[in-house]
């Protein structure tokens, strides 16, 4: 199938659902769908945004801006997952305590406001990787229609690109607490030296990268394509004395730079 066609297949499965709530995070993936799902029905479909400690600032005012240039409506809610010990804790299933919270959170918000379904945006690309999310979704109830179709990364990009999407191109952006390493306690505290330090990253241009939080020391991985530019002049000190302004000690920038799923790859991924 192009993916037309399988815009074609998400555009029939939301036209049947009827009104939908969208677990939107302003992502790729989530913005897509609730701008399918705005442009299939309308006020019959809500965006919510979780907004927690987890979420980065940069995150949070774009879900906000694309929701006011598209106009689709959209609600931020608050989540408190660092509320969950087994969250706090962080190990390998912290993504199913976050996702049931947030569930547990827009169901009875669909159903006091009359919609008939809540969605998210799980892609097939989703499934060959550590995915507790995915459980919490199933367990809810909660549909993910991207994946229903077969949607990929790809397609998604693609089509975003054809509706004038700004995220199109947006690099993979999950929560703050990815960057923690699972058996490092999520605090309020690390989630915020993060947002900082990555927004002092991202300052200075780089588009794809991570700022592991170990601790005192904080890891920077930079996406291969764009390390080449730590050889530019002061540039590298310039990176390594923002990060220790957001509240690092040690900085280390990793020479095999930033690859997706690093912090899941000693897990056994058992495919579903």
């Amino acid at each position: 199938m192009t993916a037309q066609a399988r815009e074609a297949a998400l555009d029939s499965i939301l036209d049947a659902m009827g009104s939908v709530v969208v677990a939107y995070s302003g992502g790729v993936d989530s913005a897509y769908l609730a701008v399918r799902a705005h442009r299939r029905l309308g006020a019959r479909a809500l965006a919510v945004t979780a907004d927690s400690e987890s979420l980065a600032d940069v995150q949070r005012e774009r879900a906000a801006q694309l929701a006011a240039d598209v106009g689709f409506a959209h609600r931020v809610i608050r989540t408190r997952e660092l509320d969950n010990p087994l969250y706090v804790r962080n190990e390998a299933d912290r993504c199913y305590h976050c996702k049931s919270e947030l569930f547990r959170q827009l169901l009875p918000l669909a159903a006091a406001e009359g919609f008939a379904h809540v969605v998210y945006g799980l892609i097939v690309d989703d499934l060959s990787d550590f995915r507790p999310g995915h459980r919490a979704a199933a367990e809810a109830g909660v549909r993910s229609p991207l994946a229903e179709v077969g949607m990929t990364k790809s397609d998604v990009r693609v089509l975003s690109h054809e509706l004038g999407l700004s995220t199109w191109d947006l690099p993979a952006s999950p929560c703050l607490s990815s960057r923690l390493p699972y058996g490092t306690p999520v605090t309020p505290e690390a989630l915020r030296r993060v947002d900082r330090a990555e927004a002092a990253v991202a300052a200075l241009g780089f588009r794809e990268f991570r700022v592991r939080h170990l601790g005192e020391q904080a890891r920077v991985e930079i996406a291969a394509a764009e390390l080449p530019r730590l050889a530019e002049s002061d540039l590298r000190q310039t990176l390594e004395n923002r990060v220790r302004a957001a509240g690092y000690r040690d900085v280390v920038l990793d020479p095999e730079g930033y690859r997706r799923g690093r912090l899941n790859e000693k897990l056994r991924v058992v495919p579903a």
